[in-house]
């Protein structure tokens, strides 16, 4: 059980994320230090939303050159701090090499920020952001679940290098972070382990990020004919980043934490945007036949499978959250909000051609 000193610098690698945006923006408006280490300070461009952030709150950032490949590239953003926000991580469908554009960075990375927690003596408290893919591969592993919910307990031993290779990523390098947290006594480690994260981004650069990718296709007419009904868990960036504070600064935080605000399917998502949106937009209204899915998927998008249909669509998917309500005192905004926020974002983007 850590307590956090709030005068001391907190780090945060992979500080230009989606998720990690918003982190800072929270650690920022509580007047903390935060150690931002990001790939290239000298970029303006990728970190102009970030100062923007810290001109307007009683926060400081400063910048730190780091690489997840490199070894001991975090030893000087990690400097004096007691609390580290393991956030960077590749995440892409769009890969040639699934090792080395998946795994090694996933797995090495969080064992290149680890080993340098153990030697940095002022660190009481690693948080890394995992996954729910770290929990499962297919929604059909939640019916085989006990009482048919995912929880915390659960590891996800079905993905591989050849099929679904981002959750067999976000599964190693969980694992690799616990086997590393046990063999030192000097901090403890919490993971969050969020499932599909869509609201609004601080970054204008995002819109072209992969969690928005299925957003589009709802909005551009892609899906006119059909949205699946594809079993997922959503939850709201925002309160991803609130789970992230939550997990460092409340000292009883242990373990692993499922964050995920619904149970839903692509479908019901796009549903939710009918009302402000689906007279404007291609917004779709019905679902689409598993079989013509089965037929068409692989040709769209080659993680679309057979095998994945068949394990995903008309598949619920169903996680309990309860664990983060009742230890972190976690409430997660309504579907309708997320959904909507986002699609603004969109919109206003500049995305969509009406």
């Amino acid at each position: 059980m850590n307590n956090i000193d709030k005068t001391k610098p907190v780090l945060v690698t992979g500080a230009t994320g989606f998720v990690a945006g918003w982190l800072v923006k929270k650690l920022l408006e509580e007047g903390i230090t935060v150690h931002a280490a990001v790939r290239n300070p000298d970029k303006l461009e990728k970190i102009a939303h970030l100062n923007e952030l810290a001109k307007n709150s009683p926060g400081s950032i400063v910048y730190f050159k780091s690489d997840l490949l490199q070894e001991g590239s975090y030893q000087e953003a990690m400097a004096g701090c007691e609390l580290v926000f393991h956030t960077a991580s590749p995440f892409t469908s769009d890969f040639k090499d699934p090792q080395k554009e998946l795994i090694d960075p996933a797995v090495k990375g969080t064992t290149n920020v680890l080993e340098t927690a153990k030697k940095t003596d002022s660190v009481k408290r690693v948080v890394v952001t995992s996954s729910c893919a770290a929990i499962y591969t297919d929604a059909t592993e939640c019916a085989a679940a006990p009482n048919g919910m995912l929880t915390e307990e659960i590891w996800n031993s079905t993905a591989s290098l050849h099929y679904q290779p981002y959750y067999y990523s976000k599964t190693l390098a969980e694992k690799k972070a616990w086997q590393i947290t046990e063999s030192q006594e000097q901090f403890d480690l919490v993971t969050i382990n969020p499932s599909f994260v869509l609201g609004p981004m601080l970054n204008p650069g995002f819109t072209t990020s992969e969690s928005f990718s299925i957003l589009k296709q709802m909005g551009d007419g892609s899906m006119k004919a059909g949205a699946p009904r594809m079993g997922v868990g959503l939850v709201d960036v925002r309160d991803v980043a609130e789970a992230h504070y939550l997990a460092g600064f409340t000292p009883e935080a242990k373990g692993r934490y499922i964050t995920s605000g619904h149970n839903t399917d692509f479908l019901e998502m796009a549903l939710t945007l009918q009302d402000k949106y689906g007279a404007d937009f291609g917004i779709p209204k019905k679902a689409l036949p598993k079989w013509l899915l089965s037929l068409i998927g692989p040709m769209v998008n080659k993680a679309m499978t057979r095998k994945f249909v068949k394990n995903n669509v008309n598949v619920p998917w169903k996680a309990d959250n309860s664990k983060i309500k009742s230890e972190l005192g976690m409430s997660f905004r309504p579907i309708k909000t997320t959904m909507e926020d986002s699609f603004q974002v969109l919109v206003e983007a500049g995305i969509f051609k009406k």
